[in-house]
């Protein structure tokens, strides 16, 4: 794969320096490649034309994604459900918005969430980075930063009157003559979180050619996570670890959209899953697609605890014990059901033997998957903290 995507490069390079060939997609994609940071070892992520990335979008929206200003109520700022030591997750169960309440999906990472082919857990109709980054901003169900039409002017006059915004949006956004609004800060926050890429793991290594990158026990785990009795690739896979991909020369023929209905409850024997808590369901209305949410990426996944749509899985170990299996029992209480027996699941978390020493080898490979850099990287920091202003960084 990466040699792949190496060997492309050069090829398009040559191409532009040549007098035949070239042509503006070319151009454009190597641009991309520049300005986003993205790594060798991976695709240029998709990019709609309505909303190019530069540097200077990209410098606005690191501040926006850190700065408390831009909830409601000044409290919370993006990077609070998102913390970079934790690969862009939490750390919880679920979040709490800005107003106190309690969130009911568990925050995702963020990392390489530019790859993905739909956004949040269980939305088949938001495609883009603009389109998801509208709900955390302006939803009222939850309310999470909570700028609404009550106090949006108060939110943007917070900008307007920072002489460093002025400037941050005026680079940005070089032909608009107004301020701060909600539509450029979510292009800002789009793109600063599609610069959000991790390609340099321990996996990452050993898939480019180094095949000592990877311990003997990390190898076992491997061939069990690609092996038909523990079936994990199936969801995770490609460079993303998950099936719910795409890159710039995705198309739509080509790209999947994923969801799975994985067990994890069966409320009343038909498959249900939690009132107000039914996954796709709750988009398509189809009672099938009760309890099915999207696969997320594996990458950094060690650093993301907890697990599931929502987080109700404490540990790694006890995830592979869920697929082992086959689903889960829960014995009592408003939720009990048999998950192993929902009619609902899919077909692909059947159960299986496994010892405790094959987990311990799969969780050694799962811990192959943390890149450290993208947890210390200045560029994708809080700005606020002293000796990281400036778009030098970048």
């Amino acid at each position: 794969m990466a040699s792949r995507v190496r060997s492309r490069v050069v090829l398009l390079i040559a191409l532009l320096g040549s007098a035949c060939g070239g042509g503006p997609s070319i151009d454009e994609e190597l641009e991309l490649r520049s300005v986003l940071g993205v790594p060798d070892r991976l695709e240029v992520p998709a990019v709609p034309s309505s909303n190019r990335p530069t540097t200077e979008k990209i410098e606005l929206g690191r501040y926006l994604f850190y700065d408390p200003r831009l909830s409601g109520n000044g409290t919370q700022s993006c990077s609070t459900c998102h913390l970079q030591d934790h690969a862009f997750a939490d750390g919880k169960k679920t979040p709490t918005g800005s107003t106190g309440q309690v969130l009911r999906r568990n925050s995702p990472g963020l990392v390489n969430a530019a790859y993905q082919s739909t956004l949040t857990w269980a939305n088949n109709g938001l495609l883009e980075l603009e389109d998801q980054l509208m709900v955390p901003i302006r939803g009222d169900n939850p309310v999470e930063l909570g700028v609404s039409d009550g106090n949006v002017a108060q939110v943007m006059a917070r900008f307007d009157g920072d002489p460093r915004y002025v400037a941050l949006f005026a680079a940005a956004f070089p032909g608009s003559r107004s301020g701060a609004n909600v539509d450029k800060i979510v292009l800002a926050l789009a793109s600063f979180c599609r610069s959000l890429l991790s390609g340099d793991s321990v996996h990452d290594r050993y898939l480019a050619g180094d095949r000592t990158a990877l311990t003997e026990q990390q190898r076992r785990g491997l061939a069990l996570f690609n092996g038909e009795r523990f079936e994990c690739f199936h969801c995770h896979s490609g460079s993303n670890l998950t099936t719910s991909y795409r890159d710039f020369d995705s198309t739509s023929e080509s790209t999947a959209y994923p969801f799975f209905n994985n067990g994890l409850y069966n409320v009343d024997g038909t498959g249900s899953y939690p009132l107000g808590d039914q996954g796709l369901y709750e988009v398509t209305l189809n009672l099938a697609d009760r309890g099915r949410f999207r696969p997320p990426s594996l990458r950094n996944v060690a650093l993301t605890a907890p697990y599931m749509h929502d987080g109700s899985i404490a540990t790694l170990r006890d995830v592979v014990k869920h697929y082992a299996a086959g689903g889960r029992v829960i014995t009592d209480g408003p939720w009990a059901g048999d998950g192993r027996l929902s009619p609902l699941k899919s077909p692909l978390v059947r159960g299986f033997t496994v010892t405790e020493e094959e987990i311990d080898d799969v969780l050694s490979f799962l811990q192959s998957m943390t890149d450290e850099s993208i947890l210390h990287d200045p560029r994708l920091a809080n700005p606020f903290v002293a000796g990281l202003e400036g778009s030098e960084l970048r």
